[in-house]
């Protein structure tokens, strides 16, 4: 993390606010604006302006999400002396472009994840935030799961060696509202304007994790991805899918650890399945995001006798976030996370910190996928085997 600068707090008026995107990223922030400031003690802001294409459609978004008004060019509400911070919740196809205009423009950025649809446009990006930072300008990566309180719990006793040391750990991201084939086309379905399918939509949750939870780095990479249904019903026909529903891969870590990576948003019955186990010699975690209040925890150092998984739930005061919430007991939601993550970006500009994960952990990760693409296209961590059945198996 970059050594504190200054807060960049406007002296006269609270922070101006404009949020990119209005569909389901933009709604999931616009709620968390709506509500970190009657929870947590956080700079003074305004939610001034959404924009969006269709006029229609964000001027009826921004007064059913709180916004004071609706825009239609993001150029030019960059460009207004009253807006300090840009929320880009728009595809990733647009991110390069609207976060480094932002960044040049002297606006702190909130940028959602995966950082670009490609390396190149990261790299340009994360060049931007560099050279903003030194100007006191703040940049963040939306990987909201570093906000769930469990998580946040489970990096904490990693940190703190319960489990010693990490041998392996098995993260898997399994959604399936793609699972029919008949689901119709979308642009999350186009390289062009998603990037990747799966890899980089929720691959690059579940990589994310296993950096924050570990502080660990990747050195090796091995990946499959696939397309279990390439074509899909659009207004005029059938359209090809040109990105990849499912993928796997194998991580190295700097630690000697191992990482296995698996997702997929064609896993009928699954709607939005994280999970994650971290085993070590010491101790092992166990977490599910339709679960996120509770962490399961073993501790491999009591006698054998007493050894089993016990369930923590994750809502005392004591807990990360958790101060803020409902009495002991009473949980907390997947929203939540967006809370957490807009309260942490507003204390960062306060203080003139770099916020976390950075533009640079948001460049590791694209980094990684990248690199999962590359051993898919080459296959170079397949063997071909002989696929004649065996009689009688």
């Amino acid at each position: 993390m970059s050594t504190p600068t200054h807060s960049s707090l406007p002296s006269d008026r609270p922070l101006g606010v404009a949020a990119i995107g209005y569909a389901f990223m933009g709604k999931a922030h616009s709620n968390a604006w709506r509500n970190v400031a009657s929870f947590f003690d956080v700079p003074a802001f305004e939610q001034k302006v959404l924009v969006g294409r269709d006029a229609a459609q964000v001027a009826e978004a921004a007064a059913k999400y709180g916004w004071a008004e609706s825009a239609t060019d993001w150029r030019s509400v960059i460009d207004r002396d009253d807006i300090d911070i840009i929320d880009i919740c728009a595809p990733g196809w647009m991110h390069a472009e609207i976060a480094i205009a932002a960044l040049e423009a002297g606006k702190h950025v909130l940028v959602e994840k995966p950082l670009a649809n490609t390396l190149g446009e990261a790299e340009l990006m994360t060049a931007a935030a560099e050279k903003a930072r030194k100007r006191g300008v703040q940049s963040m990566i939306g990987f909201n799961y570093r906000r769930v309180p469990a998580l946040a719990l489970a990096r904490e006793l990693i940190a703190e060696g319960r489990l010693g040391t990490v041998r392996h750990i098995r993260a898997a991201y399994l959604q399936d509202w793609l699972s029919d084939s008949e689901s119709p086309m979308t642009w999350r379905l186009r390289k062009e304007t998603a990037g990747s399918g799966a890899l980089g939509d929720i691959a690059s949750h579940a990589i994310d994790q296993v950096l924050y939870l570990l502080g660990d780095a990747v050195t090796e990479v091995s990946g499959r991805l696939h397309t279990f249904v390439d074509q899909r019903p659009g207004p005029n026909g059938p359209e090809q899918v040109t990105v990849d529903d499912a993928a796997w891969a194998t991580l190295g870590l700097a630690s000697g650890a191992i990482a296995s990576v698996e997702v997929s948003r064609v896993a009928t019955g699954r709607k939005n399945s994280l999970t994650l186990e971290i085993y070590g010699d010491k101790g092992t975690l166990l977490f599910d995001l339709e679960a996120l209040n509770e962490l399961g925890f073993l501790d491999a150092t009591l006698p054998v006798r007493e050894q089993g998984f016990r369930r923590i739930l994750v809502n005392e005061p004591e807990h990360p976030y958790l101060e803020a919430w409902w009495p002991q007991g009473h949980i907390i939601g997947w929203e939540h996370t967006f809370t957490h993550q807009i309260r942490d970006f507003l204390l960062a500009i306060r203080d003139g910190s770099q916020p976390s994960p950075s533009f640079e952990e948001g460049l590791n990760v694209q980094h990684i996928l990248a690199a999962i693409e590359e051993s898919a296209a080459a296959k170079s961590s397949l063997i071909q085997l002989n696929a004649t059945p065996i009689e009688g198996a």
